[in-house]
């Protein structure tokens, strides 16, 4: 293994660690706090390879950027009030008083304070805590990556001016922020689904998701996202071919699943359910379970899916429920019931950079006939499909 290759793992599990810490160091100050952390790791990247990594890394990191901060902080006081250099000396370390038995958990409840939307304490966990690009960000909302720069950087600046703290919250006040945190873990799992390179953000996910059902037994949202989380991940091995190329639902092969997962997926899903509160990362997660647990893509409930979509879009109503209630009756009912659905959709715009849209409209043209519009939607999703082995997947398809 590569120096460069250490400090990438490093990068991975202590990224989050060093922001959080930067930013009860500077005071809330988020943008300082990111900028001290990557020159750390640039340091890192500079010195390490001829000295060796340190005994203790992450306190190297820590350190390093804890200096840069001094130095940036007295450079900026001494500008401001033409005085000369003094030495400062560094603050005591915040105190680590939380009652979250994990520290990664601990630094997202401290991230989701309710004087920000939902989608910024999310934005700003992603970006800050699990060191993804705005760009990766982006993907995530389905926004374009200037619009979700132009948020990030409100919320760090609603957070410097207002002066809210970051500090973790009593126990108490867990439950308010609990739908941020749930969010965050979703997304976290479903940039390493997606990227078999980030898969180990998927176990991480499915780790804090853990941690959170046993700290808050008595929300079923938590332990349906857990729920959903080991259903998706159970099906793992059989969704890419050996050129790496997706593979779809219908054509996976079911003895590469893995069945203790799905037995405990669905086991999850079952107890969830039963307090009676069913949300939407239940209703998925039930969703996920009755693909898990047909015998064969033929005896798939798709009758079931169907009514499940429809709860979900009551739930929380968005236009991939619509998409995804759309292939689901396309294959209960037909693909000529489901394409009305998505021409609908595709006319309001709302997805018309997500190129999911245009393969499920280019599939559902196919299956009905229309080839050379399915040839228009297909180029359409090819161009906009962020992966070579999605566009390859693609490609295949063109009639």
């Amino acid at each position: 293994m590569t120096i460069q290759d250490r400090i990438a793992g490093i990068y991975a599990d202590g990224w989050s660690r060093i922001v959080a810490t930067m930013i009860r160091f500077t005071g809330g100050d988020w943008n300082l706090a990111e900028e001290c952390a990557q020159d750390a790791f640039a340091q890192a990247l500079r010195k390490w390879p001829a000295d060796g990594v340190p005994d203790q890394p992450l306190a190297w990191l820590t350190t390093t950027a804890r200096r840069r901060a001094i130095d940036l902080i007295r450079r900026e006081a001494l500008e401001a009030a033409k005085l000369p250099e003094v030495a400062m000396t560094e603050p005591a370390p915040y105190p680590d008083d939380g009652d979250i038995p994990d520290e990664r958990l601990e630094l997202m409840f401290t991230c989701c304070h309710p004087a920000l939307n939902l989608e910024a304490q999310v934005a700003l966990i992603l970006r800050c805590l699990a060191g993804l690009s705005t760009a990766e960000i982006a993907r995530a909302f389905l926004l374009p990556e200037k619009t979700m720069g132009q948020r990030l950087f409100r919320a760090k600046q609603r957070i410097r001016n207002a002066g809210i703290p970051f500090r973790v919250p009593p126990v108490h006040l867990l439950p308010e922020r609990l739908p941020a945190v749930l969010h965050v873990l979703y997304l976290l799992f479903n940039e390493g689904y997606t990227d078999p390179a980030k898969a180990r953000l998927c176990a991480e996910a499915i780790r804090v998701a853990r941690v959170l059902a046993a700290l808050m037994p008595d929300e079923p949202e938590a332990l349906g996202l857990l729920a959903l989380m080991v259903l998706h991940d159970a099906r793992r091995a059989a969704r890419r071919d050996p050129a790496g190329d997706p593979v779809t639902l219908t054509d996976q092969d079911r003895t590469l699943w893995d069945r203790p997962s799905i037995d405990e997926g669905a086991a999850l899903c079952e107890r969830a359910l039963r307090r009676g509160r069913a949300g939407p990362f239940q209703v998925q997660a039930a969703i996920a379970a009755c693909h898990a647990t047909a015998p064969t893509a033929a005896e798939t409930d798709w009758a079931q899916i169907v009514a499940l979509y429809d709860h979900l879009a009551r739930l929380e109503p968005s236009p991939v429920v619509e998409l995804n209630r759309a292939v689901a009756v396309s294959m209960a009912s037909g693909p000529a019931e489901a394409l009305p659905l998505v021409v609908a959709l595709s006319e309001t715009g709302r997805l018309d950079d997500y190129h999911l849209l245009h393969a499920t409209l280019a599939d559902l043209l196919r299956r009905t006939g229309r080839h050379a519009e399915a040839v228009e939607s297909y180029r359409r999703a090819l161009a906009l499909a962020p992966t070579e082995a999605e566009r390859r997947f693609l490609a295949a398809r063109l009639p």
